[in-house]
């Protein structure tokens, strides 16, 4: 800490990866930004001042963002950050391929991290990374923004009411159409189709499938996956075309098991190369014996087993049923802010406190440990068993 209180009165967090898309947007704009702006409010009402400084590799771009932001520190010297003995929290959202050597660097001096998924490209090192933080004694948080999200709010909510009865069965539907880069610009960066860069969209995603289907049914047991790269070449942010060798697609089947210890059916389907016809880039649906629910987002939807209709096949009349009239709409009882904000502060409050953070450097390790199953069981054409991941 910048003072060695209980309660210091300035929090100074390092924000590796800020020129990116996500790190840019949810985590420097929509998080700490407006943190710095407000303070971040204990619970016996202290505000601790939060203090960012940005780190990136492009000189101008790092200088840019903070002139427009008004930011006094940053960067392109990530290990000075790191050593400087005034930062108390490194935050990286750079490559998944750098990533892990960053955050070994950071609680070798004793920094608290925060940090982007996956954590490594290897379960091997995800594992390792989970045993550094354990033994540093550091408070390590991993974003698992999806589960702050008011739609997923609002179905975990149903979960714990009760709402379902007994689970049956989880699927979800998630992405959207990447445009390849030659007529126009791509909307995610090229190092995410090339393999050799830590790209595709099991590595990416399933990281967050993991903590999703953890946080809303149960342990995932087992995966069946198929992989696909559907576009094999794009063009990258120069107008270069080149050959993608990472998948762009995963189709995956996962056996869950809750609390309870009730067996659940979950399917996620994961692409870049598919065109929308849903409310929200991604949904869940949820269904159970007493009802079903619906959650993108922000908005979710649910359906009682006393308010289902019974529909009745019948191809040789039009549809005349009016399905998405016959759900309710789940309110949301409270302020929801911003997930990764939202995140953010819990994280940082644990960090003022000294103690653990709920989504640490384990639960990212079990995101890689099932990207990596997925890829090994789409290789294998098989179903493979997830072993308990022992520290």
């Amino acid at each position: 800490m910048t003072e060695q209180t209980t309660q210091p009165p300035v929090l100074r967090i390092a924000m590796n990866g800020i020129t990116g898309r996500m790190g840019y947007r949810q985590h420097l704009l929509r998080s700490i930004l407006p943190l710095r702006d407000s303070g971040l409010v204990l619970a016996d009402g202290t505000t601790i001042t939060i203090e960012p400084i940005l780190v990136g590799r492009n000189e101008e771009l790092v200088r840019e963002l903070a002139k427009r932001h008004g930011v006094d520190e940053w960067s392109t010297d990530l290990d000075a950050v790191i050593n400087d003995p005034s930062v108390d929290v490194v935050f990286d959202a750079s490559m998944t391929s750098l990533r892990a050597a960053t955050l070994k660097k950071a609680m070798a001096a004793g920094k608290h991290i925060f940090t982007e998924k996956p954590t490594a490209q290897t379960l091997e090192e995800a594992i390792e990374l989970a045993r550094i933080g354990r033994e540093s004694g550091v408070t390590a948080g991993v974003v698992h923004d999806k589960l702050y999200l008011p739609g997923l709010v609002k179905l975990r909510r149903l979960v714990d009411e009760g709402f379902f009865g007994r689970i049956l069965s989880i699927r979800g539907e998630f992405g959207y159409w990447v445009f390849e880069g030659d007529i126009q610009a791509a909307q995610r960066p090229s190092w995410n189709y090339r393999k050799e860069d830590g790209g595709g969209v099991t590595t990416d995603m399933f990281c967050h499938w993991s903590y999703v289907l953890e946080g809303i049914i149960g342990k995932v047991r087992s995966v069946n996956a198929k992989t696909a790269t559907h576009i094999p070449a794009r063009w990258d942010e120069a107008g270069n075309k080149y050959e993608a060798t990472a998948d762009d697609a995963a189709y995956g089947i996962f056996d869950l098991e809750t609390a309870a210890g009730d067996a659940v059916v979950g399917q996620i389907n994961s692409s870049w190369a598919v065109r929308v016809y849903r409310d929200e880039l991604v949904e869940f649906q949820v269904d159970g014996t007493h009802g079903s629910a619906v959650a993108g987002l922000r908005k979710c939807v649910s359906q009682q087993r006393a308010n289902t209709p019974k529909p009745v096949w019948n191809p040789d009349l039009p549809v005349t049923e009016p399905f998405r009239e016959q759900w309710a709409e789940v309110p949301a009882n409270a302020d929801l802010d911003n997930g990764f904000k939202l995140q953010w502060e819990e994280f940082l409050r644990d960090v003022v406190a000294g103690r653990e953070h709920r989504f640490g450097l384990l639960s990212a390790a079990r995101g890689v440990q099932l990207a990596e199953l997925g890829l090994q069981s789409s290789a294998e054409r098989r179903t493979l068993e997830i072993p308990e991941i022992v520290l």
